[in-house]
């Protein structure tokens, strides 16, 4: 597990290489042409749905439908994404993020359709994008923003597929992990959201304390998403006390026996 990123993003391209094989980027964006009549396909707009929980007074809650992890192997078993998303939205989730990384997460590009058809909910298409190509996957499936990974990016592909999501209605979720990736978000990024994951993907080691030191360094504007380590009503108290008002959950509700009553019971507690 030392740099479990690397073998991640060799699987990626070829991937995506194979990808190519079976429908041409011309073939994607004929497909969206055609899905674009389509109202239930419509970009949700990912990032407005966080800003009306957050105008309503309300944490913005990014539930994560998710199977299984490198690091944990299998985390829910049976894995319905269906009731996974229903569950959620009547927790009171603000979006989804859903893995279509096969190989690594067990995920599918079928279980983002499934959520997204399933719910109301805007849909983040979990996985490592590295090709414009990949943006109009998601799209074409229907979701309504992207992860953007800053440790698995060059500068000149962070624009180019930030540019790339936003000229086909897509959000992007902007992922760094500690001070330096923070700034180059920062210098060659847009969009709003700044993810910060407290798990460092080449370790797999987790520690709240990397969204809170990265709290004091987002500029109006921007909004920090803390992402992952996220369990106990401890962990959100902490996070909230540095402003935080966005939070990416997955495993602590993947391994409850309803995700979207756990959802509410540590966000939304009566």
């Amino acid at each position: 597990m030392s740099d479990i990123l690397d073998r991640i993003l060799q699987v990626k391209h070829r991937e995506i290489t194979a990808a190519r094989r079976s429908a041409s980027e011309a073939d994607l964006q004929q497909r969206l042409a055609d899905l674009s009549r389509d109202p239930f396909h419509q970009p949700r707009g990912f990032v407005s749905a966080i800003q009306a929980k957050h105008r309503a007074g309300l944490p913005a809650v990014i539930s994560e439908v998710k199977r299984a992890s490198p690091s944990k192997g299998v985390i829910r078993d049976p894995y319905d994404p269906v009731e996974i998303a229903k569950d959620y939205e009547q927790g009171g989730a603000a979006c989804l993020s859903v893995l279509t990384d096969i190989e690594f997460f067990q995920g599918d590009p079928e279980h983002l359709k499934a959520a997204r058809a399933a719910c109301s909910l805007p849909v983040l298409r979990k996985d490592f994008m590295l090709d414009p190509y990949q943006v109009l996957q998601a799209r074409s499936w229907g979701a309504d923003c992207i992860l953007l990974i800053v440790a698995a990016l060059s500068n000149a592909q962070l624009q180019e597929l930030e540019s790339a999501a936003f000229a086909v209605g897509m959000d992007a979720l902007i992922e760094v992990h500690d001070q330096v990736e923070l700034e180059r978000a920062l210098a060659h990024c847009k969009s709003a959201l700044i993810g910060v994951n407290n798990r460092n993907l080449r370790t797999f080691e987790t520690r709240l304390e990397t969204s809170l030191e990265l709290a004091r360094e987002i500029p109006p504007g921007r909004l920090l998403v803390s992402e992952s380590g996220i369990h106990t009503a401890a962990d959100l108290a902490r996070l909230a006390e540095s402003g935080i008002q966005t939070f990416l959950v997955g495993e602590a509700f993947m391994r409850a026996s309803s995700p979207g009553a756990a959802l509410k019971t540590l966000f939304f507690p009566a």
